[in-house]
């Protein structure tokens, strides 16, 4: 069996899944972890004994001897600088969403993978979901005919909206809506997206965070098909991480309504009323199983670079979904609808732009040191 050494950058939520994922795995020879709270960084050591656990990244970077890298880090403006380094270092990548905070950016970023036949990929997890799985081969099987609507309603616990808006002005089109902007685009292949209209609502978070409390995004694609997205993120206090999610694909030949809401089972104390265990993103382990889409997402990568296989998310395709929902922040901003693909005067005109104005953030946190592989907080 063919083995490999990985490193992981930043141990978080998500990172921590990854890291006890490679710990687990046959695949993975050494395993090494960098993250910069040492009190968690501790804590995944202990989980998943590594050969080297360290509170600086670049040692891992440094390592020739590891052959992949997964970035989890946070504040999402490290992505960018981080997987540079290490695509430049000639390993192989999973990074967490988004991809970068600027197109030019995410070129960069594909284009150095390109170049140095590196794999790449991006941490769209609900593709390894069953149910969205399940999506997909349904229209690629044409059981429900010719596609003509589809509809994604996805809300998660103001515990989530408070920690990803208190960390960064990402819009919920970015950090929340993009998971269901790359289910839609990636079901309705090879359909392109022609145009967008989206609207936010901002009466919750905005006083605090500066940050909308959920964006409803309509996108038209080139062959006819619309789509309607919607994502918010301030549900009262449930479930650590709860995730509820809405959706239905309407073709020509019938209908395809997932319940994705995790209402399926119920947990009700004494002490903390009504849960719905097993209701996060990119899922839990529960005992000897792991309940959730990010385990199987990270043991692919695992396998696409131990057995040189195709990654299932590409970074042209994240890429695609960055566009659509910076021109979803445009057009909610403009409160008109913006076509697609962006062309260079538009992105050159969106001077209030949230993605503009993270590009002018990242520089700040460069200048203060801060991008290094932090505490994932709880972001995607």
């Amino acid at each position: 069996m063919k083995t490999i050494n990985v490193g992981v950058i930043g141990t978080g939520w998500c990172g921590g899944i990854r890291a006890n994922t490679c710990a687990s795995s046959a695949l993975v020879r050494e395993l090494h972890i960098a993250e910069i709270n040492r009190e968690r960084l501790a804590e995944v050591e202990a989980e998943t004994n590594p050969l080297v656990a360290t509170e600086n990244y670049r040692e891992l970077i440094a390592n020739d001897g590891i052959e992949a890298i997964i970035v989890s880090t946070t504040p999402e403006t490290t992505h960018y600088p981080i997987t540079k380094e290490v695509l430049l270092a000639g390993k192989h990548v999973l990074l967490e969403k988004p991809l970068s905070l600027t197109l030019d950016e995410a070129d960069e970023l594909i284009r150095l993978a390109r170049d140095r036949g590196l794999k790449f990929t991006v941490g769209y997890s609900q593709r390894f979901n069953p149910k969205f799985a399940f999506i997909k081969k349904s229209l690629e099987e044409g059981t429900i005919g010719t596609p003509v609507s589809a509809l994604i309603s996805r809300h998660i616990s103001r515990k989530l909206g408070d920690k990803i808006g208190g960390r960064i002005k990402l819009s919920p089109a970015a950090m929340e809506a993009t998971h269901d902007i790359d289910i839609v685009l990636w079901c309705l292949e090879p359909a392109k997206p022609v145009r967008v209209y989206s609207q936010v609502v901002s009466k919750v978070m905005h006083p605090t965070h500066g940050v909308a409390d959920c964006q409803w995004i309509v996108v038209t694609m080139d062959d006819g098909t619309v789509f309607t997205i919607g994502a918010g993120w301030i549900l009262p206090p449930a479930y650590p991480n709860f995730s509820s999610t809405w959706v239905e694909f309407v073709g020509s030949e019938g209908a395809l309504i997932v319940d994705d809401t995790h209402r399926d089972t119920v947990l009700t104390t004494m002490k903390g009323g009504i849960v719905h265990p097993m209701s996060t993103m990119p899922g839990e382990a529960v005992g000897h199983v792991y309940a959730g889409p990010m385990m199987a997402e990270t043991n692919y990568f695992l396998e696409s670079v131990a057995y040189d296989r195709p990654v299932l998310v590409t970074a042209e395709q994240a890429r695609r979904v960055m566009e659509l929902y910076i021109a979803a922040d445009l057009s909610a901003e403009r409160n008109d609808a913006v076509s697609l693909p962006l062309e260079p005067e538009v992105l050159a005109s969106m001077v209030a732009c949230p993605v503009k104005f993270l590009s002018l953030a990242r520089e700040l946190c460069r200048a203060k040191s801060m991008c290094f592989a932090g505490h994932l907080q709880g972001s995607r």
